[in-house]
């Protein structure tokens, strides 16, 4: 069985990736995991979470889904991206997508604007009736300075681990991100050891990369990355 790890984006939550994460678990019938990160989430409260916290709880479902699965890929979300760096220098993954991956900071002022652009796609309708998208505005309105220090924190203490990926590495950012900046992906790209790395840059795409217009293509980009040219009953990836 493939298990695959996607993690969501700092004062987000899963649906960030799920057309990704829904993709692989109803056609590939893999056992796909997306936690909510500690504080985030509806119920969620990021006054008094560490960025330890988040590291952890990405190592705990990473941890169950090694001890299931044949084989691990993980993928990662704005700063799921950098959590799952970490995870791929820690843990015996077999392949790595970093998606919108923050290795430099965002502006979680600037993530309203593009949350505004993903609930015009999803519902073509008034984004101020819409109680999805007030939710949001709320939490990354009141988002907390302390949370933001720890989203910091957690960069700076996972860039040393950077270097030490060597699984294969899927780099994929929107060339319309303005959360953010393409020198993210360029470092992840220079950085990361890994023999067997590709950046792509969608030119369409914003920051919220799986609910734009080339979502297709992102899915499809990864599909062809994480199953390759393997053997349909050796990848599972049929």
């Amino acid at each position: 069985m493939i298990g695959c790890l996607c993690l969501h984006g700092f004062t987000g939550e899963p649906w960030e990736v799920e057309p990704v994460a829904d993709y692989f678990l109803e056609q590939k019938k893999w056992l796909v995991y997306t936690p909510t990160l500690p504080g985030h989430g509806p119920a969620g409260n990021l006054k008094d979470v560490t960025y330890k916290q988040w590291v952890y709880a990405a190592e705990v479902a990473v941890q169950e889904l090694l001890s299931r699965c044949e084989k691990v890929f993980v993928i990662g979300f704005s700063m799921g991206g950098i959590l799952a760096c970490y995870i791929a220098a820690k843990y015996p993954i077999d392949k790595l997508v970093l998606l919108s991956a923050a290795a430099y900071y965002i502006n979680p002022l600037q993530l309203l604007h593009e949350l505004k652009e993903v609930v015009r796609l999803r519902l073509r309708g008034e984004l101020e009736q819409d109680e999805h998208y007030q939710l949001y505005r709320k939490k990354i309105i009141d988002t907390p300075m302390t949370a933001v220090f720890q989203f910091m924190q957690a960069v700076k203490s996972i860039r040393p681990f950077i270097n030490r990926v060597q699984v294969p590495t899927l780099i994929i950012q929107g060339g319309l991100d303005e959360v953010v900046p393409q020198k993210s992906a360029k470092f992840l790209y220079d950085t990361i050891q890994s023999k067997q790395k590709e950046i792509q840059f969608l030119p369409e795409a914003r920051h919220m990369i799986c609910h734009g217009f080339e979502q297709k293509q992102l899915i499809n980009n990864i599909e062809v990355f994480l199953c390759g040219e393997e053997d349909e009953d050796e990848s599972g990836c049929s």
